[in-house]
């Protein structure tokens, strides 16, 4: 008997705010959702965003985007490969959060500097 793949969110508990944040969490998805807003972008230009993650980990944030119906995938077929990611209707529904979120980021880096590291 053939059984279904279970989807990511097959397990979120009931909580309206824990679903919000399996789909969006994630140390990149809030950063390349953000940036979509302001249209496509290739994966090299996301991937300069993500200092220091692995392309795998950049990879595996946009496809579960993709799999949760956020983002858009485009594959050219052309050498060397051409791909480019862009936000679906429901990821622009987004706007306003996201906007919002990077507002309070502005306002708790300003209040809450970081200190200067010294060299021994």
């Amino acid at each position: 008997m053939l059984t279904k793949k279970k989807k990511r969110w097959d397990d979120i508990p009931g909580c309206s705010l824990e679903a919000a944040l399996n789909v969006i969490g994630g140390k990149w998805k809030g950063v390349f959702l953000f940036h979509l807003l302001d249209g496509t972008m290739r994966f090299n230009e996301l991937s300069r965003l993500a200092q220091g993650a692995s392309p795998r980990l950049i990879v595996k944030q946009l496809r579960e985007l993709e799999e949760d119906g956020l983002v858009n995938r485009k594959v050219y077929a052309v050498v060397p490969p051409k791909v480019e990611y862009s936000l679906t209707e429901e990821g622009h529904s987004l706007h306003n959060i996201l906007h919002a979120l990077s507002e309070w980021g502005d306002l708790w880096v300003d209040n809450h500097p970081v200190e200067p590291v010294t060299k021994p």
